[in-house]
């Protein structure tokens, strides 16, 4: 595995991060890992916006859209 290192980690910001992993029953080093883990994987609002303007169909024309919307509403 590769190493990160974080400088001028503000001292409020690291103690906040000692107590989540202290609470988890982990090390910082073993919670900075699964959180960083989980923010690699999840994807960007870029990542999310690029994959629906690659999705077709399902499009609806705004008079529809109105009339679905209003029928909702007075259900």
């Amino acid at each position: 595995m590769t190493n990160v290192l974080v400088r001028n980690l503000p001292a409020d910001v690291h103690k906040e991060l000692e107590r989540r992993a202290n609470a988890a029953g982990q090390s910082l080093q073993q919670y900075l890992t699964v959180e960083l883990s989980q923010l690699a994987r999840r994807p960007t609002i870029e990542d999310i916006l690029e994959s629906i303007g690659r999705q077709t169909g399902g499009k609806v024309g705004f008079e529809q859209a109105v009339q679905d919307l209003n029928s909702e509403r007075n259900r």
